[in-house]
This record gives C-alpha cells, sequence and structure tokens, in this order.
C-alpha cells in the first residue's frame, strides 16, 4: 500500500493512510514454524482524536462505546487471519474502515408513541381469556 494513498470511509469523511500506524508482530496459534520465524500478524493503531476527521466525526466516534476503541480514543486492531504480512495489512485497514463507517451512523432518535385503543383492547381480552382459561385449572368441588 503507498504511503500516500487516502483511506475513503463514506462519502463525507476520508483518512490518510500515514494517520494509521501498523507493526509487524508475530501471530498467535497454530502454524508449524512460519508461525514462530515471520511476523506476519499486523497490529494496526488509528488514534481518532489526532486524526483529520471532522471535529464533529471525532465527537460522534468517541461517545460511542466500542470494544475496538480505549478510553484515549484509540482504535487497535489486529489482523492474524492470513499467511502474509500484507494480506493482514490490507484486512486490518479494511476493518478499520467498516469499524469508522459504522460509528459514523447517526442513528435516529425514537419518537415516543402511544398504544391505539385497539391494541389495548386486545391486549386485555387476551389477559381476559387467560385469566379465564386458568380459572378452569382450578379444583372440582364434587357436592
Amino acid at each position: 500500500m503507498a504511503e500516500s494513498s487516502v483511506i475513503v470511509i463514506n462519502a463525507q469523511q476520508k483518512i490518510a493512510s500515514t494517520e494509521i500506524e501498523t507493526s509487524a508482530i508475530r501471530a498467535q496459534g497454530a502454524g508449524g514454524q512460519n508461525v514462530n520465524k515471520v511476523s506476519s500478524a499486523i497490529h494496526l493503531r488509528f488514534d481518532v482524536r489526532n486524526s483529520s476527521l471532522t471535529n464533529d466525526a471525532k465527537a460522534l466516534i468517541i461517545s460511542k462505546r466500542h470494544h475496538l476503541l480505549t478510553e484515549d480514543g484509540v482504535i487497535v486492531i489486529k489482523s492474524q487471519n492470513a499467511r502474509s504480512q500484507e494480506k493482514n495489512r490490507a484486512l486490518a485497514i479494511e476493518r478499520l474502515r467498516l469499524v469508522l463507517a459504522q460509528l459514523l451512523v447517526v442513528s435516529k432518535t425514537r419518537k415516543a408513541t402511544k398504544p391505539t385503543k385497539a391494541s389495548k383492547l386486545r391486549r386485555l381480552d387476551g389477559k381476559n381469556r387467560t385469566s379465564s382459561k386458568k380459572n378452569l385449572r382450578g379444583k372440582v368441588s364434587v357436592d
């Protein structure tokens, strides 16, 4: 990946690849000798507060709680799925793009609504049917 490339998150937001800090580390898990000799996993760090995103976008990202976002406002991603370092770097950058796009979505505010009269009647009718069904389960008196 070129040093001066731009990563497009959505139509309004873009970040430069120079803002992303990547380091190669050894992958965990099974893999034989290759996993012991080659640092093919990628550890990606993206500091949201010191990025070129707009202030509104930064505030929106930091306000949301995501498991990849630290308290310092840094997104940390580890990619070790592929065997090659280049493929893991590409996977990590794509994951960062998807996470940022997900965090930048503004959710619609919920409007409080009242139940209709018909839905209230249906609910009460169902409760009455259940109540009468359970009343029939009582003891039988023999006179």
